[in-house]
């Protein structure tokens, strides 16, 4: 019988507050539910192909609606349907114009954009990041698309795409079903990154938030808690295909910033309501450090305005440390009155993580709200996957269903009151059999990534953009005439994880980068007095263009009058006759946080120590007053990226046609000077972790120089890949291991050396695997963990001899000890040179 009543218990604690798989009802465009007057445009060609006559399967006026003119590819023509109330929207049906045959325009893609109050649009994406759904190939045939992930609003607008001028027309019908919890807006701390001991990373983070961050926080959206989506047991697990660990689960560290002993989320609805209860999915693997909340505590505020009141709703739960199921925890809310929310729920163990969130309110709409909402529900739904029609609002049975429902409930109430009394019963024995001896069986634990469906993909929403703002400088003449500081700027904090090992720091400098790796015996304890380099005057720099923007700070292309004077004798410049030498300047941010100065001051220490002909130097800095500044050597012809892919391989084409050119010798010269700089970092376990191309500057003798602040610009944006707004990472350079484990070292260096060769033997005329997706290349990474042979690799560079690619083919072996070291790497090519 107990067994009976926990299964059934289970059972309803599966289904979420709404089933996307059922919620599938046309919304009234065909039927005339949704009037002529909530349906608009923002043009139309003739009044017979207004937004009134975008009805799927009608055929009124002229048969769609179509915007006015050809279609350009920069227009963003739209159509609007007002559905009345707050919906839940999972699918959408388009056709183009028959006509009766007559028709010939169609829209072969279109873009959704939706809002829930009419003034904030939001843009729908999905899962991948794509805005951009496939819509119809002919007039006629209806095409339905899966909204994945599902979206809750009240406006929809549908967006046309054309890639070349035409016309297009549209009939649009909506699927779905109304959204009575009424939440229009969720706000909490963002998710964080899990790395369980032998497990993939876990990426707790909501993906599909449509709201903003406002210095990480969640803020004035709905998510991942609101999607239908309820997570599994193992939290590692999600129902999606190709999506990271963790992805159902939205999840917190007890002792991370700004969630010591509890997560506090604040819940918006469309109108003041009378909360009957709270109902969170939370995950319970407390064998791995996860357990559902100890206790939540609500307060109450009966319109935005007001203040929150005094007076709490505090609810403990009964924590469970021998069934590890994730479960629906009610919480009781006491029938009190308010539009907003605010729950602070405290940790029960290491982590807490929850799927869904669905609120229950009294029966007190207003008439007209109650009116509208029973309308909108069809008597028949989309023949898909929905099970069977939702009851008509005029059904004749639902008064004679009243009875039986109200006697279940007693049973359900009666059957929960003989559950909590064998709980505490059972807490009691337990009490005494907890002096016992128990024996704890240790699992096994292994990594399975057994199809493409286990790999690790990340996905990311869009930034937020940051705050415009004028160039700014270090004082004195390094800026325009008239500024004498720098100009502040808003701080935007790195929550990158910590990628690099135990025994490693990481320096993030201006751009939020990692430039090296090194052992933390080395910059243990630092201040101004432990810089070596030279105090160098401000006012004898001056600014010429910025190069590159980063988290921390800028780096700027200045000249410095008088610097080989300044240096004297031994100086790395070359003789200029007295001209201003190029120089670059990497400049912290006058308000940047303690840490980011403590990591400028410890880099600059670190950059005094490197003295190789192959690693740019530190010349002088400007610490003596902020903002802080370092200034390196610049080369004149820049970084080797743009370098070669303005420059063609030298032949009697390019001599006749004064054509920019190289020769094969000039880019083995290039790829040994590499090699060298790197074999000189490896001797002193610095760990670069962004070697490519573009962090190899070049002079007009062709000598390269690696450096480090490729990420900080925009030029290379593209190249780096962006984990939910935080770590920024150059996936398609990156060894396997450095993906998924988060392992830094030389080997993994090395790996990146082998790419940045077959850069330079394609002379970057296109990005590593150009093929793939950045999904598709961290699916890749999968492929070479797993090592099952379907892992794909660079192709061999046509300019490339069979030897030097036989070397890449060694930096990318999947086993870390088949990697060739850089002194063979080195040796290897100065034999290529000398051949």
């Amino acid at each position: 019988m107990l067994l009976f009543l926990l299964l059934i218990l289970q059972t309803s604690a599966a289904v979420g507050q709404i089933d996307p798989g059922h919620c599938r009802f046309p919304l009234g465009m065909e039927d005339g539910r949704v009037k002529d007057k909530d349906i608009t445009a923002s043009s139309k060609w003739y009044e017979t192909t207004g937004p009134q006559f975008a009805r799927l399967n009608r055929e009124d006026g002229d048969g769609a609606w179509c915007p006015e003119g050809q279609l350009q590819h920069s227009d963003t023509q739209y159509l609007q349907v007002d559905l009345s109330v707050l919906t839940f929207l999972t699918l959408v049906g388009t056709q183009g114009r028959y006509a009766r045959g007559l028709g010939k325009e169609f829209a072969r893609a279109y873009r959704l954009n939706y809002s829930r109050d009419g003034l904030t649009w939001k843009a729908w994406k999905n899962r991948q990041g794509n805005t951009v759904i496939e819509g119809n190939k002919n007039t006629y045939a209806i095409v339905y698309k899966e909204l994945h992930p599902s979206i809750i609003a009240r406006y929809v607008r549908l967006i046309p795409v054309t890639e070349l001028s035409s016309t297009v027309c549209m009939r649009v019908e909506l699927y779905g079903c109304p959204w009575h919890d009424g939440l229009i807006s969720y706000s909490a701390p963002e998710g964080q990154l899990m790395m369980p001991p032998g497990y993939p990373p876990a990426s707790l983070n909501d993906s599909i938030y449509d709201g903003t961050h406002e210095r990480r926080p969640l803020f004035g959206g709905l998510g991942q808690l609101t999607d239908g989506v309820v997570g599994m047991d193992d939290f590692l697990l999600t129902h999606e295909k190709q999506v990271w660990s963790g992805y159902d689960y939205l999840g917190w560290r007890n002792d991370s910033q700004g969630t010591q002993g509890h997560v506090e989320m604040e819940f918006v609805f469309d109108r003041q309501r009378n909360f009957t209860s709270m109902k969170v999915h939370s995950n319970n693997l407390f064998t791995r450090g996860v357990k559902i909340f100890s206790s939540v505590s609500c307060w109450f505020k009966p319109r935005l305005i007001a203040n929150w009141e005094q007076e709490a709703v505090t609810f403990r739960t009964v924590l469970d440390d021998r069934n590890p199921s994730a479960r629906y925890v009610t919480v009781p809310l006491n029938q009190r009155t308010a539009k907003a929310l605010r729950c602070r729920f405290y940790f029960a163990d290491v982590w807490m993580m929850f799927s869904e969130i669905s609120f229950q309110s009294g029966e007190n709409l207003h008439p007209d709200l109650k009116t509208s909402t029973q309308g909108i529900i069809p008597t028949t739904p989309l023949i898909t996957t929905a099970a069977q029609p939702a009851p008509s609002a005029n059904d004749p049975t639902e008064e004679t269903n009243t009875p039986i429902l109200i006697g279940c409930l007693v049973t359900i109430i009666l059957l929960l009151v003989v559950i909590i009394f064998l709980i505490l019963w059972c807490q009691c024995v337990c009490k005494v059999l907890e002096k016992a001896p128990r024996r704890i069986l240790d699992e096994e634990v292994t990594i399975r990534l057994s199809s493409c469906s286990d790999t690790i993909i990340m996905q990311t929403p869009p930034v937020p953009p940051r705050t415009g703002h004028a160039p700014t400088a270090c004082g004195g003449g390094y800026a325009e005439p008239d500024v004498t500081q720098c100009t502040p700027h808003q701080s935007f904090h790195s929550n990158a994880p910590h990628y690099a090992e135990t025994d490693i720091i990481r320096l993030q400098g201006v751009t939020g980068s990692n430039m090296y790796a090194v052992p933390a015996l080395t910059v243990d304890s630092l201040t101004r007095k432990d810089i070596s380099a030279a105090e160098f005057p401000r006012q004898q720099l001056i600014f010429r263009e910025k190069l590159g923007e980063g988290q921390f700070g800028e780096v700027h292309l200045c000249e410095a009058e008088g610097l080989p004077e300044f240096l004297g004798e031994g100086s790395p410049l070359p003789d200029r006759d007295s001209r201003p030498v190029l120089v670059a300047v990497k400049q912290l941010r006058a308000d940047a946080t303690l840490q980011a100065r403590n990591d400028f001051l410890k880099e600059i220490k670190i950059m005094s120590r490197l003295d190789d002909p192959n690693i740019i130097r530190l010349l002088c800095v400007c610490v003596s007053s902020d903002p802080l500044c370092m200034v390196t050597e610049y080369m004149e012809n820049g970084d080797l990226n743009m370098f070669l892919s303005q420059r063609e391989i030298e032949s009697t084409l390019t001599h006749a046609n004064s054509i920019p050119s190289v020769s094969l010798c000039d880019l083995l010269h290039m790829a040994v000077q590499i090699s060298s700089g790197m074999k000189y970092l490896a001797s002193l376990n610095f760990v670069h972790r962004d070697l490519a191309t573009r962090n190899c500057l070049v002079d007009r003798r062709l000598t390269i120089k690696i450096a480090d602040f490729g990420m900080s610009r925009n030029l290379y944006s593209s190249d780096y890949y962006r984990i939910q707004g935080r770590a920024v990472l150059p996936i398609r350079w990156m060894a396997w291991e450095s993906i998924l484990l988060g392992k830094f070292t030389t080997a993994s260096d090395v790996w990146a050396f082998g790419v940045t060769l077959w850069e330079i033997f394609t002379l970057c005329k296109e990005q590593p695997y150009s093929l793939l997706s950045d999904e598709q290349v961290i699916e890749n990474t999968g492929e070479f963990f797993r090592n099952q042979g379907r892992q794909i690799f660079l192709y061999s560079p046509p300019l490339c001899p069979p030897s030097l690619f036989e070397l890449m083919m060694r930096c990318w072996s999947r086993n870390i000890t088949d990697r060739p070291t850089f002194d063979g790497i080195y040796q290897t090519l100065r034999r290529h040179v000398r051949a």
